[in-house]
C-alpha cells in the first residue's frame, strides 16, 4: 500500500488444522472448508465452531504513548481506549484513500492490531517509520501469535493470549454505529445488528493441540458468505486505489468524525458534509439457475445493457449495439459466496449514479448472471451539512 519497499512477508508454517478430516486449503494455508461447507456455516453461525484464521497477521504497538500516537495517525479515536475494549481504525493517504484496517483491542500494556496477512509487514515498515522520539515500540508477532475467528465465545481447549492479565480477544464494533461513527442504513433493519463476530489471539504453539481437540471448525468459506450477509467490508476483498471510507459504509465503524486532525481527514470530512463518495457499495443476489458462481473482479453492468448485447450477439432483428465484451461496466463484485439460506449473494462497488432500483448482470466468463442489488450505501450518501448550492456565475434565474 506504501511506496516505500518493505520486506517480504514472513512464512509462516502450514496450519495444523490441515490435519483435520476432509481439509481443503483456501489457498493460503488455512482450510476453506472441511468438506461440508453448509453445515460448517449453520454451525459457524449459532455460535459452535471456530474458524482457523491463523493466516492473518497481528502488530504490536508498546509503551506509554502507543495509544496517543496511534491516535493521531489514525482515523478512529483510540485515546483512552481502556484494556480489554475494541475498535477499529483505518490509516488513510493524504488524499483520504485506504491503506490499511486495524482491527485493534488494548490489553493495558499493548495495542493488538489485527490485519490481514498482506498488510502486516507494510503497516509494521510504516508504523516503525513514524515513531520518531516517542516512547513507543513496534513488532510484528504473527510468528508467535495466531487468530481464531467465531460469532461467540467457544471453548477451548488452549489458554487464550493474556501477558498483561487482560485476554486479547477483539470484539467487532459493526454491530453498531459507533460513538463519532456514521452509517448510511437504518440501524434498526441493518444485517449488522446480528453480527457478534470476533478474533481471539492464542500462541501458535498451541495451534497443534487446539487442532486435535474436538472444537468444531468451520472454514473460511463459511465466514465470507456470513461476512456478505452482514455487509460487513474488508480491506482485502473490497478496496482498491480509489476507495474511500465512505464508498463502503465504513464511518459505521472505524471513523470518528469529531476527533482530531489525521492524514486524509480533510476529504473524509469535506465527502461527508458537502461531498458524494464516487462509488457505492451494494449486496448482490445472485441467480443460481446455471449454476455459475462470479469470481472477485467480475464486470457488473445493468441487465438492461446486457439484454441489449445478448441480443446483438444472437443476431436478433434490429438489434444493434456492443457485445458483451465492449459494455460499459457500472462496478465491480469484490467478495462472492453461497449463503446456508440467501444462496450465491456478493458484494460490489457500483457508479454512485447507478440506479438503486436498476436489475443488474453480473458477466462471469462467458455467462451472464441475474442479479437482484440490495442498497448499502445509498446514492444520496454524502452532503451531511445541508449546504445550498448556489447558482453558477451568469446563471439566469427564472
Amino acid at each position: 500500500m506504501t511506496d516505500a519497499p518493505v520486506e517480504p512477508v514472513a512464512r509462516v508454517a502450514p496450519s495444523p488444522f490441515s490435519r483435520r478430516p476432509g481439509f481443503v486449503d483456501d489457498g493460503s494455508g488455512v482450510a476453506g472448508h472441511y468438506g461440508e461447507p453448509v453445515a460448517e456455516q449453520r454451525a459457524l453461525a449459532r455460535g459452535a465452531a471456530i474458524v482457523d484464521l491463523s493466516d492473518r497477521g497481528v502488530v504490536t504497538v508498546s509503551g506509554p504513548d502507543r495509544l496517543s500516537w496511534l491516535n493521531s495517525l489514525t482515523s478512529q479515536a483510540l485515546l483512552g481506549l481502556a484494556p480489554g475494549a475494541s475498535a477499529e481504525t483505518l490509516l488513510l493517504d493524504a488524499n483520504g484513500r485506504l491503506e490499511h484496517a486495524a482491527r485493534v483491542v488494548d490489553d493495558g500494556e499493548t495495542a493488538w492490531l489485527l490485519v490481514d496477512r498482506d498488510e502486516t509487514e507494510p503497516l509494521r515498515a510504516w508504523l516503525d517509520r513514524m515513531r520518531f522520539m516517542l516512547r513507543v515500540e513496534v513488532a510484528d508477532r504473527t510468528p508467535d501469535v495466531a487468530t481464531l475467528g467465531s460469532l461467540a465465545e467457544v471453548p477451548l481447549p488452549v489458554a487464550v493470549l493474556a501477558p498483561a492479565g487482560v485476554p486479547v480477544v477483539w470484539l467487532d464494533p459493526w454491530h453498531e454505529v459507533a460513538v463519532g461513527g456514521h452509517g448510511y442504513a437504518d440501524p434498526e433493519t441493518h444485517p449488522g445488528r446480528a453480527w457478534t463476530y470476533r478474533e481471539t489471539l492464542v500462541l501458535r504453539s498451541d495451534l497443534a493441540a487446539l487442532a486435535d481437540s474436538d472444537v468444531p471448525a468451520a472454514g473460511t468459506l463459511a465466514l465470507e458468505a456470513l461476512r456478505i450477509e452482514a455487509w460487513r467490508p474488508r480491506l482485502s476483498t473490497e478496496v482498491d486505489e480509489r476507495s474511500i471510507p465512505h464508498e463502503l459504509d465504513w464511518l459505521r465503524s472505524a471513523v470518528h468524525l469529531a476527533k482530531g486532525c489525521y492524514r486524509g481527514q480533510e476529504t473524509v470530512a469535506k465527502v461527508h458534509n458537502i461531498g458524494h463518495p464516487p462509488r457505492r457499495l451494494v449486496m448482490l443476489h445472485l441467480d443460481g439457475s446455471d449454476s455459475v458462481l462470479p469470481s472477485p473482479g467480475d464486470r457488473v453492468v445493468t441487465m438492461a445493457v446486457a439484454r441489449e448485447a445478448l441480443d446483438g450477439a444472437s443476431g436478433a432483428t434490429g438489434a444493434t449495439g456492443p457485445g458483451l465484451d465492449d459494455v460499459a461496466a457500472v462496478g465491480h463484485v469484490t467478495s462472492v459466496a453461497v449463503h446456508h439460506e440467501l444462496g450465491p449473494v456478493a458484494l460490489a462497488l457500483v457508479k454512485r449514479t447507478t440506479d438503486e432500483t436498476a436489475p443488474l448482470a453480473v458477466l462471469s466468463a462467458d455467462t451472464v448472471v441475474a442479479a437482484a442489488q440490495q442498497t448499502i450505501v445509498p446514492a444520496s450518501a454524502g452532503a451531511a451539512a445541508g449546504v445550498p448550492r448556489l447558482p453558477r456565475l451568469g446563471a439566469v434565474r427564472r
